[in-house]
């Protein structure tokens, strides 16, 4: 089943398709990339991820878009919707659904506005499609580079909690979130 795939001036949010697993998985793999995730993911993880999300699109009509640059084709990373794995208290407070506003691109694809751009297309389709009221984002106390991201498009900080690991420590993390009436 399609779905919809946005688009923006520059990028392209589709479904998946085979071609982008073993880009995928070398760039969950690059170290750089994965710095604020406890590890690197291998390309059995990487494939189980994107299956994860494939599902998702299929129960719900949205997911992480896989994100490709228009103009070349290139695949850069996602972009999109998701339903967060993991639960924690301050949830409890917030309407539901929980929906989270994520991405992660190439190192490459860093530093060209990418990640701003379909964060904002993602939202757009959050509000005026799937009627939602409210959207989080997450992310570890250490990653300024999506705290600006989040910021960027209208995103505050709404608290900092603990992120659960299975088997691991928990992540020092922080929320922020953005109300459909907050994006003008």
């Amino acid at each position: 089943m399609p779905g919809p795939e946005p688009s923006t001036e520059r990028l392209t949010l589709r479904r998946w398709r085979d071609s982008d697993r073993a880009p995928f998985a070398e760039m969950n793999a690059d170290p750089v990339v994965m710095e604020h995730f406890p590890e690197p993911l291998t390309r059995e993880r990487s494939d189980a991820f994107i299956d994860r999300i494939e599902a998702q699109f299929e129960e719900h009509g949205f997911g992480l878009w896989a994100t490709e640059v228009t103009a070349t084709g290139q695949f850069i990373g996602f972009v999109g919707l998701l339903l967060p794995s993991f639960h924690v208290d301050w949830m409890d407070e917030r309407a539901q659904p929980i929906v989270e506003v994520g991405w992660r691109l190439r190192r490459t694809a860093w530093g060209h506005g990418y990640a701003s751009e379909g964060a904002r297309e993602s939202l757009r389709f959050a509000f005026t499609e799937l009627g939602l009221g409210e959207v989080y984002s997450f992310t570890t106390l250490s990653n300024v580079r999506s705290q600006a991201v989040m910021q960027r498009i209208g995103m505050t900080r709404l608290c900092e909690y603990e992120h659960p690991i299975p088997g691991q420590a928990a992540l020092p993390s922080v929320a922020y979130h953005v109300a459909q009436t907050d994006i003008s």
